[in-house]
């Protein structure tokens, strides 16, 4: 029996090795392949493309990385002097994410993809933390991770995935602001939320920590297991794709 595939988006961004310098390349932290990989799940890591979907049809759970700031255009307002964002990303994984919920793959979002989950279902976000906490509590310092409590709604698949946990790291100035349709089931101390998730599916789960860097990697695990093969067949991964097409949400 094959390990279950989960796609993994990633980042294109300018990089230095060797001797060169400023190269544009796809990349994702090797945190998420490592995660992935330790829950019995194959990482195929997935550029921004938003030609098309068609590599759901092989694929058994889509994970939406962190990184950059969702593009404000695709909830309705005007970007923030501090708002950073990737189009190029916005279209690829939304063109993904519109495909896997159709296909009903499971779907994690971790930090970025928490909030681009949130957007798809209609919400929106907070383009900068601090103008609404008047703090960088969950930002504290360049590329350096804080902690702070969490609380999730009982029953939830937040709560029954993070059974026990009391913290969870933290590195973001953007936060989600309305959920649309999905339901908020986790929130940091000061209110921020922390977990979303949508109710009428088997596993579509949004967090926004990174799993990835933390010795409880249980999202991650989470979404390799419900990806195993009690997920959606191949046939329903393919008719969910040819429904969907190209069309982002």
């Amino acid at each position: 029996m094959r390990r279950p595939l989960i796609g993994v988006s990633a980042y294109v961004e300018p990089v230095d090795w060797a001797v060169w310098r400023g190269v544009r390349a796809v990349l994702v932290p090797a945190a998420y392949v490592r995660a992935v990989t330790a829950a019995g799940g194959r990482a195929v890591v997935l550029p921004p493309d938003d030609c098309d979907a068609d590599v759901l049809a092989v694929l058994d759970g889509l994970l939406l990385a962190g990184g950059a700031d969702v593009g404000p255009v695709r909830y309705g307002q005007q970007p923030h002097p501090r708002t950073e964002d990737r189009p190029d990303r916005d279209a690829g994984e939304l063109t993904l994410l519109t495909a896997a919920l159709a296909a009903h793959l499971p779907v994690l979002g971790v930090c970025r993809g928490m909030q681009l989950l949130a957007v798809a279902y209609g919400g929106t976000l907070h383009q900068h933390l601090p103008d609404v906490l008047g703090s960088e509590a969950h930002r504290p310092a360049p590329g350096v991770y804080g902690t702070h409590p969490v609380r999730f709604a009982p029953g939830s698949l937040a709560a029954r995935t993070m059974a026990g946990a009391e913290q969870v790291n933290s590195y973001h100035h953007q936060a989600v602001a309305t959920p649309g349709r999905l339901a908020v089931t986790g929130w940091a101390g000061d209110g921020v939320i922390e977990a979303v998730e949508d109710p009428g599916r088997p596993f579509v789960l949004g967090v926004q920590w990174h799993p990835e860097n933390e010795p409880d990697p249980r999202p991650i695990t989470a979404l390799v297991r419900a990806a195993g093969p009690s997920g959606p067949s191949v046939g329903d991964r393919d008719e969910g794709v040819r429904a969907t097409g190209s069309t982002a949400v």
